[in-house]
């Protein structure tokens, strides 16, 4: 798999553009702040609906404009048909829904895009999977169980809608409570809601973080040459889980039924409390996962470079859970996207790096100067694009 064009209308700095790619090492190079990363950006905003450094969507249309448009033709080489392209086309309208069609058909939703074109993104953010709070973790789990069995979109809106949702009722009633007069029997429907959904969402997250431990492991002790052991353990707010077999890594799956049933209840168990505070205490998105080095947690201990390492790891785990995933099928590699990370590493981790991706289907690099890209990416046709003043591009 790979892009083979971009097309952009007033996404971030770009009013217009057209960017045509091929496989193998691109590397898009420019001064800080010329528009390189608004351009791998909209390449990740059309796998996964979402961009790696803002959480809305109203930042990607550019100032004045009323939308933006982001086209990408995909590529897939299928052994028995040979090449295949699929048009993906997102608008992007703040305010309004956005609107989303696929090899120009208009879908009734963005998601079922999902999955038509698969990314893993490098980037100075990712750091924050290792210092950071666990919402950041758990968005990183999520986001993985979407690219590979994107119906879980549906189950991860349904699940951030019904805590919504729930937490506004609990404020509501809270207050009403307080004041002697609330009825809170229709918090026993979203309580089922909650279970319901999220049991699904939580028994995913475990059974991907059980397929995550190796890869992880490996590439964290690639990255930093040998020096220490990398353990991923899934922290469940959940009573009846914690400190069970079910998040322990050689454990057993619990079952759904088994999830949705704990989940409520412990609805039933913390309603008082929620109630007092006026937020939702159960349920997946409480919980955490806890990265390891030589036992202890990652967070805290690890110095800069082994949170590098540790960060790097889970996203080349991620890349080779998706490339298994494909494999020997017509989906092919998912597109590896490096922004502006080797600036970021040591020469030793920079290098690891660039050998272990250099095979990849197509790898896009952003960098400030030719000498931040190590030279296992610089050779074999690699291309080049300067991206200068103005968004203006020119290709080596």
């Amino acid at each position: 798999m790979h892009v083979a064009h971009l097309s952009l209308v007033d996404f971030r700095s770009y009013p217009q553009l057209e960017l045509p790619l091929s496989a193998g090492v691109t590397t898009l190079l420019g001064r800080n702040g010329q528009g390189k990363t608004n351009l791998v950006e909209a390449i990740g905003y059309a796998a996964s609906l979402s961009s790696h450094r803002v959480s809305t969507d109203a930042p990607l249309v550019r100032q004045g404009a009323p939308r933006a448009v982001v086209r990408v033709d995909v590529v897939r080489d299928d052994p028995a048909r040979g090449e295949r392209h699929a048009l993906l086309e997102l608008e992007i309208a703040p305010g309004r829904a956005n609107r989303a069609r696929l090899n120009r058909s208009p879908v009734r939703r963005p998601r079922e895009l999902l999955g038509t074109l698969r990314s893993v993104l490098f980037a100075p953010e990712d750091l924050v999977l290792v210092k950071g709070d666990p919402d950041a973790r758990r968005r990183y789990l999520d986001e993985l169980l979407v690219s590979r069995w994107p119906r879980l979109a549906g189950v991860r809106a349904d699940y951030d809608r019904v805590v919504r949702q729930r937490t506004a009722l609990l404020k509501s009633a809270g207050a009403a409570l307080r004041g002697g007069r609330a009825d809170v029997r229709t918090l026993d429907v979203w309580d089922e809601q909650l279970a319901t959904t999220g049991a699904e969402l939580l028994v995913a997250r475990l059974a991907l973080l059980r397929q995550l431990r190796v890869p992880a492991a490996e590439a964290y002790r690639t990255l930093s040459a040998g020096q220490g052991d990398l353990e991923l353990r899934y922290r469940s707010s959940l009573a009846a889980l914690e400190g069970s077999t079910a998040t322990d890594p050689d454990g057993g799956l619990p079952a759904v039924v088994d999830v949705r049933a704990a989940l409520l209840e412990a609805a039933q168990q913390q309603r008082r409390a929620e109630l007092d505070r006026g937020v939702c205490l159960v349920g997946p998105h409480r919980d955490d996962v806890q990265l390891d080095l030589g036992g202890m947690p990652a967070k805290g201990y690890a110095s800069h470079g082994e949170s590098w390492s540790v960060a790097l790891g889970l996203r080349l785990a991620s890349y080779r859970l998706l490339r298994a995933d494909t494999a020997g099928e017509s989906g092919g590699d998912p597109v590896l996207v490096l922004d502006d990370v080797f600036a970021e590493l040591d020469a030793g981790r920079r290098d690891r790096l660039a050998e272990v991706v250099a095979d990849a289907e197509q790898v896009l690099v952003t960098a400030a100067v030719p000498d931040d890209v190590p030279p296992a990416l610089r050779g074999g046709g690699a291309h080049r694009v300067d991206v200068v003043a103005g968004g203006a591009l020119h290709a080596g």
